[in-house]
């Protein structure tokens, strides 16, 4: 199947019922025929109907071997951490989402695993701090917020010799615009709150991977640590999924004209997107995705125009979140990396003067309206 009908499908027949949309088995409990044997079945904790469906069609959009369905995005990235042991060390995309740093920081740190961030578009830097210790590379791209691109296929090849997990933080395109899996990266991962589910309206994360070895290791954390997504929110996200390719492209075609519109406005410093021709390393983005995304951030003339523009703006929502049908606007410095010193907020380039919109799917002459009437 191509990847629209997937979205809608999943490879899911109805049952006996004739439901054409998935039905939410909400049971914890799934009755044994006699002893030693199962349904497939047996606690919800282990596998759902329900979720075993959207993991599968997830497993499929990212041309994956195998998928988890988390409760967020952050419990997703936690459980793949429990793939590493004290002593391991993990190299990472610098800029990168705050509460990926503050679990590294906060929580992995203390149980033995040591980070090194850097530009991980960087080859060289990449293999200069690779270590007898080094077990992966976790990687976004574009990364969060200020869009910087890694070249997926030339660092996995990197670190495959010497026997490194590539790890991809795949929310901001989604495998309707990029599929890290088919360029050798080893796991996915998802906030599934964000484009896959599209609507503001759940929390979800995903894990895809590439290789059923670790997949079964990950389906053992999954139902040790027991964050797995609710049968009503797997079907959520399932209705999502439907609409994610139509979104996407809506996404991705208001943001490029806003992103060309602020580029030429006076009170705007800097646009970081991906599919301005001005963008870093836009064609080697230009070869790894089919799509830019709906991501834009963008550096006004000093702080005190931020704080107008987040008064004054009337559509777009000053909100925390992204990836939804509303489109949403978020001072990164105060809110996703807050908890980020601000000495390392600002060499990354993230300061009082930096926004991130997220780029929903009203008529695009009314989102540029509105940034019009704030930045006046």
């Amino acid at each position: 199947m191509r990847f629209e009908t997937t979205c809608i499908h999943g490879g899911y027949q109805p049952d006996a019922t004739g439901s054409v949309t998935v039905p939410i088995y909400v049971s914890t409990a799934f009755a044994h025929p006699e002893v030693g044997q199962s349904t497939g079945y047996d606690y919800s904790r282990s596998q759902n109907p329900t979720r075993e469906q959207l993991e599968k069609t997830l497993a499929a959009l990212e041309e994956g071997c195998d998928a988890l369905a988390f409760t967020s995005g952050m419990a997703a990235i936690a459980c793949v951490l429990e793939l590493f042991k004290p002593g391991d060390h993990i190299i990472y995309s610098a800029d990168l989402y705050g509460g990926s740093i503050r679990l590294f920081n906060e929580i992995s740190q203390k149980n033995g695993i040591s980070f090194s961030a850097l530009d991980t578009g960087d080859l060289h830097a990449v293999k200069a701090a690779i270590q007898t210790q080094t077990k992966a590379i976790y990687i976004e791209t574009p990364s969060n917020p200020t869009m910087q691109i890694t070249d997926i296929k030339s660092l996995c090849e990197l670190a495959h010799k010497y026997h490194l997990l590539v790890i991809v933080d795949n929310t901001f395109l989604t495998p309707y615009f990029q599929k890290p899996l088919t360029l050798g990266a080893d796991i996915v991962i998802h906030s599934g709150t964000k484009y896959l589910a599209g609507h503001n309206d759940v929390l979800a994360g995903f894990i895809i991977t590439a290789h059923k070895e670790q997949a079964d290791r990950l389906h053992f954390l999954h139902k040790t640590i027991g964050a797995c997504l609710s049968p009503f929110d797997c079907w959520i996200v399932s209705r999502g999924l439907k609409t994610l390719p139509l979104r996407m492209d809506r996404h991705a075609a208001s943001a490029l004209r806003i992103a060309k519109w602020l580029s030429k406005q006076p009170k705007i410093r800097k646009v970081y997107y991906p599919g301005l021709v001005s963008s870093p390393r836009q064609e080697i983005n230009s070869k790894q995705t089919t799509g830019f995304g709906g991501m834009i951030s963008f550096e006004v003339d000093s702080e005190d125009t931020a704080i107008q523009l987040l008064k004054q703006l009337k559509l777009i929502l000053f909100a925390e979140s992204l990836g939804g049908t509303e489109s949403l606007i978020t001072y990164p410095l105060l809110q996703t990396h807050c908890d980020i010193p601000k000495e390392e907020c600002a060499a990354k380039g993230i300061n009082e003067r930096l926004l991130r919109l997220s780029v929903g799917l009203e008529n695009v002459n009314d989102l540029i309206a509105d940034l019009k009437q704030g930045l006046r």
